[in-house]
């Protein structure tokens, strides 16, 4: 009989019970620790034939140790310590990378500006494109001018493949993501050869802070159900 889908969010189990944190853990039907148990063998050899995606996942490893304080009283006493831009630093440095691209949204140049500071004064060399690059306009995809925020102009279309393909020219190591559109997002890491990671994301009504509307489901968010 098939097993039903992969689902872990819904998983009822408290964490410490569950089959994918302990051996004897427990186990609901549609568990992939439990069903997929090839799928996970595949997966470690995927590691073991690619040495460098075997010392990217090491190092990511590693880095999400460090993120946590006060490890030697045990581990329902840790605490965080770093926020997301200093592990991306911190991970950066540990990878030996020295040529970090940004690809972010107009939207947010203010926090880019100081994103680049941040990360040039220690000594990485940034490489950056803005969302608008190449300012072609929305009716080359085929965009309707009552389409667009406003109807009355041209307006430039975001456009993540020319983005992706900046920092591949330059070469970058790292890439980081800050802001970009949902769909824009996509198309960069499809087109990105350099592996890439997620500063902050698009959020227009919460100030980018999408988890928000999550936290508040029950309440003042509660329409979304």
């Amino acid at each position: 009989m098939k097993n039903d889908p992969a689902n872990c969010a819904r998983c009822s189990f408290k964490v410490s019970d569950r089959l994918c944190r302990t051996e004897q853990g427990k186990s609901p039907d549609f568990c992939p620790t439990a069903n997929l148990e090839e799928l996970a063998r595949q997966s470690l050899e995927t590691y073991k034939k690619d040495a460098q995606l075997y010392e990217f996942a090491r190092q990511a490893s590693i880095q999400e140790g460090t993120g946590y304080a006060d490890k030697e009283r045990g581990y329902e006493h840790v605490r965080p310590a770093k926020t997301r831009i200093e592990e991306i630093i911190d991970f950066a440095g540990r990878m030996s990378y020295r040529r970090i691209g940004m690809a972010f949204c107009i939207g947010l140049r203010n926090e880019a500006k100081a994103v680049e500071k941040l990360i040039s004064a220690r000594d990485f060399e940034v490489v950056s494109a803005v969302c608008k690059v190449g300012r072609n306009p929305k009716q080359v995809i085929g965009v309707e001018f009552d389409e667009q925020i406003d109807p009355s102009t041209e307006e430039s279309m975001c456009n993540p493949v020319l983005q992706a393909m900046i920092l591949n020219h330059e070469r970058t190591d790292f890439n980081i993501l800050l802001g970009l559109c949902v769909g824009h997002d996509s198309m960069f890491f499809k087109y990105s050869e350099a592996p890439c990671t997620v500063l902050a994301v698009k959020d227009r009504v919460l100030g980018h802070n999408p988890l928000a509307a999550i936290y508040n489901v029950d309440s003042y968010y509660r329409s979304l159900k």
